[in-house]
């Protein structure tokens, strides 16, 4: 039964993508904030779909924590879902996205349409550099900046390596960073359809103060990520 909802979910997120997605063309001649809506609509879509196909509730805690203005936001990574579904409740999202995204026809039109960042993680230096400027900028405008800060997705229960790009924000930012937990991937995993029926948590955690010496920081941001994701595997 799982397989056949996963292969139903799978084809009605695809229809419902390109729906969207041809939909969408004409906001690239509006204000950035009109494809931002359209992106909250698409992840509302997709979390729909999840619950009424794979039996699948996402639900999102630590709101109160959430602020709605300019926030440095470092999210663990466990699949692909999680640059879909916070999109619902993040008032005006930047995610740091690899360059490679935003060659993807329409996805990467419209990533660029919204303002996200775009890195080569392959420059080290240089794109350090870009991404401090390209985050003042945008915490500038208000918007919250969403970093995921060991790269690359990882498994349920395990933990990668916390890369320096998150530290570099919070320092040049002077911005509270808001750690958010998720137990998303023992669901959806990050390889394969099958998607497992459940609850899918997005816990977003007590707000880190700037300020703090690079090492506390960082130390802080892996326990309490860490800790509240795997607290969230019990559920």
């Amino acid at each position: 039964m799982i397989t056949v909802r996963s292969a139903i979910f799978v084809a009605l997120f695809y229809a419902w993508s390109t729906v969207l997605a041809l939909a969408m063309v004409p906001l690239l001649l509006t204000p950035r904030r009109w494809m931002i809506a359209a992106m909250r609509t698409w992840a509302w879509g997709i979390i729909q779909l999840l619950r009424l196909t794979c039996q699948i509730r996402v639900e999102f805690r630590g709101l109160r924590h959430l602020r709605a203005g300019a926030a440095l936001i470092g999210a663990k990574h466990q699949c692909m879902f999680d640059t879909m579904g916070p999109l619902a409740v993040f008032a005006d999202a930047c995610y740091v996205m690899k360059k490679e995204l935003m060659l993807v026809p329409f996805f990467g039109w419209y990533c660029l349409k919204a303002g996200m960042i775009s890195i080569d993680r392959a420059g080290q230096a240089t794109t350090l550099r870009k991404l401090l400027a390209d985050g003042r900028a945008k915490v500038a405008d208000g918007r919250q900046l969403v970093i995921f800060p060991e790269g690359t997705r990882t498994p349920p229960g395990e933990t990668g390596v916390y890369q320096p790009g998150v530290a570099g924000l919070y320092r040049a930012l002077n911005t509270p960073c808001i750690p958010m937990a998720t137990n998303s991937g023992a669901h959806w995993p990050a390889h394969g359809f099958l998607r497992r029926p459940g609850l899918i948590v997005y816990e977003f955690l007590e707000a880190i103060p700037p300020g703090l010496p690079r090492e506390v920081f960082m130390q802080t941001l892996e326990s309490r990520i860490e800790s509240a994701s795997a607290a969230l595997l019990d559920l």
